[in-house]
């Protein structure tokens, strides 16, 4: 079992305190003083941490929004500090009744800093879209890489800690996985709920990433985090929420759709990210890209700088990769045709649109291939997919009050969406020449699909005649 608090003076008794004195501080734009006691520096200071700094947290987003060039390093200190503040606002308030100690504090904050730490490049192009296309059905997480890495960082920094700790941080990882470990024989779940939190999706690591985003980007964020954090309170081992704080948690859920739809899902930052993904494709043979994602020892030296191997290599295999890099430094990008909504009657049963559909609708003549056209399904929701996600939040009256209890649709404002979830589907040529076909063709199929052009608008004249 962890070490607790008591006499010694040990690199685990820094957990567990909030004395600042002895600790290494480090100033974070987001946060402020960020403050790593000894156990987590030991951490920290590898290589493989240290990787996290050649993450970029929003891939290529940069090309769009310049200022968003911040990485996994600083995400996942934000996510450290505030795991930190949330179990130390737990334990202020309820400390006694739900027994926490400094064990929970070690493992929730060492699960906040190594959450991330198994992550692939390139935001999340790596995870769901290229090990697909080079790896067929077979599923990889980042998250269960996540603990692999965990065990290796251990492993080869001989860093002296106990088993349980490390069980219960890597079970904490994963804890909004499907695929989730069976969690520890401690009664104490809420835990869980505080890093990754596969209960509602209320968590410290979209707190942290939702502000850092959209201060990297220029955009406003109100989000009341520390109000969140503030007003929780554990009833029935499951952390909930004052009742007056359901706009503030809506916001929250809101603000992540808004970010996912004007920057993560943004048409020229998909365009860039569909040619980075076909030269990480092209490529991944001759590199042998995706080879190591199972072996940690070697996975970790896998960051954003494959795209700068690629473009300064000269080797004639990577000649196709290299063409597409060089592309996009000189802005010649796959072009965006044109994008539609799927009707809301039509999203139960919808299935993803493919470049087969595009092309088997063109007239007049057949000139476009597959491999000219790019198809992009967009799904974008408040977390829970058609769900309203507060259905899933418990919240309280009172601090008087015991009683948990869930919001349905009709009792909370007749203001909110009565739809949770948007499919959008776009449409790229690879060739500038083809814009005019494929945006006919895109036509046809919407015709021919649902009966009516679900375009706001046709695809604009000036698009088309450009080369």
């Amino acid at each position: 079992m962890g070490a607790h608090c008591n006499g010694d003076v040990s690199i685990h008794s820094f957990a567990c305190s909030q004395d600042f004195r002895f600790s290494k501080h480090i100033y974070d734009n987001v946060h402020g003083n960020i403050y790593l006691d000894p156990l987590f520096l030991k951490f920290m200071d590898t290589e493989q941490f240290q990787r996290l700094r050649d993450l970029k947290q929003l891939g290529m987003a940069h090309m769009v929004y310049p200022g968003a060039v911040h990485s996994r390093f600083e995400h996942s200190l934000g996510v450290y500090w505030l795991a930190g503040e949330a179990i130390h606002k737990l334990k202020s308030h309820q400390g006694f009744e739900l027994g926490i100690d400094c064990f929970d504090i070690r493992t929730v904050k060492l699960a906040g800093l190594l959450h991330d730490i198994g992550h692939g490049p390139y935001s999340h192009l790596f995870e769901r879209e290229f090990l697909p296309r080079v790896h067929g059905g077979r599923k990889w997480s980042h998250e269960q890489m996540s603990v692999k890495m965990v065990d290796y960082i251990v492993d080869e920094h001989h860093i002296d800690i106990d088993s349980e700790t490390i069980k219960q941080v890597k079970e904490m990882i994963v804890a909004s996985c499907g695929t989730s470990q069976a969690k520890s024989s401690r009664e104490k779940h809420f835990l869980y709920d505080i890093v990754a939190n596969g209960r509602n999706g209320i968590d410290v690591d979209k707190f942290d990433y939702i502000v850092r985003d959209c201060r990297a980007c220029g955009l406003g964020c109100n989000v009341e985090f520390q109000r969140i954090m503030e007003d929780m309170r554990v009833l029935g081992d499951e952390i909930c929420y004052r009742y007056k704080d359901y706009l503030t948690i809506y916001k929250l859920f809101a603000t992540r759709a808004d970010l996912y739809r004007t920057v993560y899902t943004h048409a020229k930052v998909k365009a860039i990210d569909l040619m980075v993904l076909d030269a990480l494709v092209k490529a991944n043979d001759y590199l042998e890209i995706s080879s190591h994602i199972d072996d940690p020892a070697q996975y970790w030296k896998l960051d954003d700088t494959i795209i700068k191997t690629i473009e300064t290599a000269p080797d004639q295999e990577l000649r196709e990769s290299r063409d597409l890099i060089r592309r996009i430094r000189r802005r010649d990008l796959y072009r965006f045709c044109n994008e539609y909504a799927v009707p809301r009657d039509k999203l139960e049963n919808f299935k993803d649109v493919t470049v087969q559909d595009i092309v088997c609708s063109q007239k007049n003549g057949a000139i476009l291939r597959e491999e000219d056209v790019v198809v992009d399904n967009v799904k974008i929701d408040l977390t829970r997919g058609k769900h309203n996600p507060l259905e899933s939040v418990r919240f309280f009256q009172d601090y008087e009050s015991d009683e948990k209890f869930s919001i349905s649709d009709d009792r909370i404002s007749h203001l909110l969406p009565t739809s949770y979830q948007d499919m959008i589907v776009r449409v790229y040529s690879k060739k500038p020449e083809l814009v005019g076909a494929i945006s006919e063709a895109f036509e046809n199929f919407q015709v021919k699909t649902y009966g009516i052009k679900a375009q706001v608008h046709a695809t604009p004249e000036k698009k088309i005649r450009r080369r």
